[in-house]
């Protein structure tokens, strides 16, 4: 099974979050949410969330797919985490997937992983993702080779279903929406 690590900062968007790790399971996906720091996160809305652990508790050759989370101002909380470069870095020299929703696809692109790759996110970023990247698409949901970017809250249900397409398949995608009900794709 396919290992996901979707690292939560504080500031971070819920609809985005939880709809991925939420999907994730339901496919049967094994998903380890990391804070980057330890106990509850507090999101962009003011909810708090426990994760599992911290990224300090992680191995990044533990994953096969790391999943980024948009929103402000946790985006920038990501990308200012050395330890995140450092996991985006190592899943990539080892042809992992890595995926981000909204602002995060930033983050990857801090990390250098988007030369020459059409991506997608939300249009507050696509001036910068454009300086990051190949091209930025309008699409909502964008995946170029083993890079899956999604561009805001309202995509993040298709952006989470295209994951599990893309680990789990067509199949399974069908028997997670049988109980989800929602428009893909």
């Amino acid at each position: 099974m396919k290992h996901a690590l979707v690292p939560l900062a504080p500031g971070f968007e819920e609809i985005e979050a939880i709809t991925i790790i939420d999907i994730l399971r339901r496919a049967g996906v094994n998903v380890t949410v990391a804070g980057t720091q330890p106990g509850p996160i507090e999101a962009s809305r003011k909810t708090k969330h426990l994760p599992d652990c911290t990224l300090d508790e992680i191995r990044a050759e533990d994953f096969y797919i790391l999943v980024l989370p948009g929103g402000q101002p946790g985006t920038d909380n990501l990308r200012r985490d050395p330890r995140l470069r450092q996991i985006i870095q190592n899943l990539n020299s080892r042809q992992c997937l890595l995926a981000a929703i909204c602002a995060a696809p930033t983050v990857l692109g801090d990390a250098g992983v988007l030369t020459g790759r059409t991506v997608t996110g939300h249009p507050s970023v696509h001036t910068e993702l454009a300086t990051q990247a190949g091209q930025v698409s309008n699409a909502r949901v964008v995946v170029d080779g083993k890079i899956i970017t999604g561009q805001s809250p309202g995509a993040a249900m298709e952006f989470a279903f295209k994951l599990v397409e893309i680990l789990c398949g067509p199949t399974t995608v069908a028997e997670v929406n049988s109980g989800v009900l929602a428009r893909l794709f």
